[in-house]
C-alpha cells in the first residue's frame, strides 16, 4: 500500500496545497485531516457576510464530500491529531496510528481568549475564525430575531472588518480596546482616529483606553465591565484579540517553533519529510497571516514536493482592509521606522515608514489615498525577497 502524503488543516494552506499539487498532475494518494468541517470556503468572506445577509451555506464554496471528490483526497473532518512521531513516520489519533509519507502541518492560528468567560455566558460570547464559528454567531444572531447589540472586543483587523459588516447589517455596535485608534499595528495613530471617526459617523460606539474587566449575566442581556468602572450591556459579544500560531503538535513532537510559528526554511521544511506553511509557518523568520503569502508559500511547496525545491518570496504585498466605511490599505514595515512621515488631513492620509537611511520601508493610506497603494508597493521592499 501507498503511503500518502499527508496534511493536518483543510483551510485555504491546506487545500491551496492540494490544488497546486493536482494541478501539477501529481496524482499521488493525499489524506487531509482536519478538526473542522473540512467545508471549503474562503476566510476572508468571513468578515463581509453580515451586511450581505448570508448565510453559512452560501459562504460554503463546496461541502467536505465535494472537495474530497474533486481533489480526489480522503478528507477527515471533525478529527484531531493528538500526537506526531518523527521516527515512526505516523500521526496519533486516539488508539490509531496513521502512516504519512511526507507531513504538511497547516493548522492555521487560533484565537486569543485573553478572558474568563463564565460557562452560563458561552452561548452569547463568541471568536469567529473558521467557517463554523461563523455558523455559531450566525444562529445567535438569527435567534434574537432583531438587530443585535454587539460588543466587540478589540481594534486588530478582524475586530474592525467585523465591526464595519455588523454595522452595515443593522447591528449596533461598540468597540472596546485599550490602544488609542483603531488598527494600531497598522495604522500610525493619526490615521486610526480618521477610522474610528468614521466607524463613530456610522452610528458606532468606541471605548479606547479600556480594557474588558468581566462578563457577567444582567437578564437577558451579557453586562461587560470596563476597567474604568462603566459597564456596557450587549446581546451578544465578539473577541477579536489576536491570533496565535497553532504550534502545540509540532512542539510536542519536537519539532522548531515558538510563538512566531513553526520555524521552517525558504522551502518550508520544518524537519525531513515535514513541512509547515500558512498562518501556523515562520519562514526563515517571517510570519505572514495574509492570502498573498499563504498562495506563495503553496506554490512553492507543491513544486518542492513534485521535484522541484523552490524557495519562497513574499513580495511587498500591501493589507487591503475591508472597512468599505473608510477604505485602508497598509504595508507594515518589517522593523520598527526611524519615522513615520505623514501627510494628509480628515479621511485622506498618506503615511510613509522610513529607515534610518530614509528609504521606504512601509506605509498606510486611508481614504482617497488609497489609490497610491500600487505605486508605494513598487518602491517598498519584499517582505521576503
Amino acid at each position: 500500500m501507498t503511503v500518502p502524503l499527508t496534511i493536518v488543516g483543510s483551510g485555504m494552506a491546506g487545500l491551496g496545497l492540494v490544488r497546486q499539487l493536482r494541478a501539477l498532475k501529481d496524482d499521488r494518494p493525499i489524506t487531509v485531516i482536519t478538526a473542522d468541517s473540512g467545508d471549503d470556503y474562503s476566510k476572508p468572506l468571513l468578515s463581509t457576510g453580515f451586511a450581505k445577509g448570508l448565510p453559512p451555506e452560501c459562504l460554503a464554496m463546496q461541502s467536505a464530500l465535494g472537495v474530497a471528490e474533486r481533489l480526489n483526497v480522503a478528507l477527515r473532518s471533525h478529527t484531531r491529531v493528538d500526537a506526531i512521531d518523527l521516527e515512526a513516520r505516523t500521526l496519533r489519533i486516539g488508539a490509531e496510528r496513521l502512516p504519512w509519507s511526507e507531513l504538511v502541518l497547516a493548522t492555521g492560528a487560533s484565537p486569543a481568549m485573553p478572558f474568563c468567560v463564565p460557562p452560563a455566558l458561552g452561548d452569547r460570547v463568541f471568536q469567529v475564525n473558521d467557517l463554523d464559528d461563523y455558523r455559531a454567531f450566525h444562529g445567535a444572531l438569527e435567534a434574537l430575531n432583531h438587530p443585535a447589540r454587539v460588543v466587540i472586543v478589540g481594534f486588530g483587523l478582524v475586530g474592525c472588518e467585523f465591526a464595519n459588516d455588523l454595522a452595515a447589517g443593522g447591528h449596533r455596535v461598540a468597540l472596546v480596546a485599550p490602544e488609542a485608534a483603531p488598527l494600531p499595528r497598522l495604522l500610525p495613530e493619526p490615521l486610526g482616529r480618521a477610522l474610528g471617526e468614521a466607524f463613530g459617523e456610522a452610528g458606532m460606539s468606541l471605548h479606547t483606553r479600556c480594557s474588558v474587566a468581566g462578563f457577567s449575566r444582567q437578564g437577558a442581556d451579557v453586562g461587560v465591565a470596563l476597567d474604568d468602572g462603566s459597564q456596557l450591556d450587549a446581546d451578544l459579544v465578539l473577541v477579536a484579540t489576536g491570533l496565535r500560531p497553532r504550534t502545540a503538535l509540532a512542539e510536542a513532537a519536537g519539532l522548531p517553533a515558538g510563538p512566531a510559528g513553526i520555524h521552517v526554511d525558504r522551502r518550508l521544511n520544518a524537519a525531513p519529510g515535514v513541512h509547515a506553511l500558512g498562518d501556523v509557518a515562520c519562514v526563515d523568520g517571517v510570519n505572514a497571516m495574509y492570502v498573498q503569502p499563504l498562495q506563495a508559500s503553496a506554490k512553492a511547496l507543491a513544486r518542492t514536493l513534485t521535484g522541484t525545491p523552490t524557495e519562497v518570496g513574499f513580495g511587498a504585498w500591501p493589507v487591503m482592509v475591508k472597512t468599505p466605511l473608510l477604505p485602508v490599505v497598509a504595508l507594515p514595515p518589517a522593523v520598527a521606522p526611524a519615522r513615520w512621515r505623514l501627510d494628509g488631513e480628515g479621511k485622506d492620509w498618506v503615511a510613509l515608514a522610513e529607515g534610518e537611511d530614509e528609504r521606504l520601508i512601509g506605509f498606510a493610506l486611508t481614504g482617497r489615498c488609497v489609490r497610491r497603494k500600487v505605486e508605494l508597493a513598487r518602491a517598498a521592499p519584499a517582505l521576503l525577497g
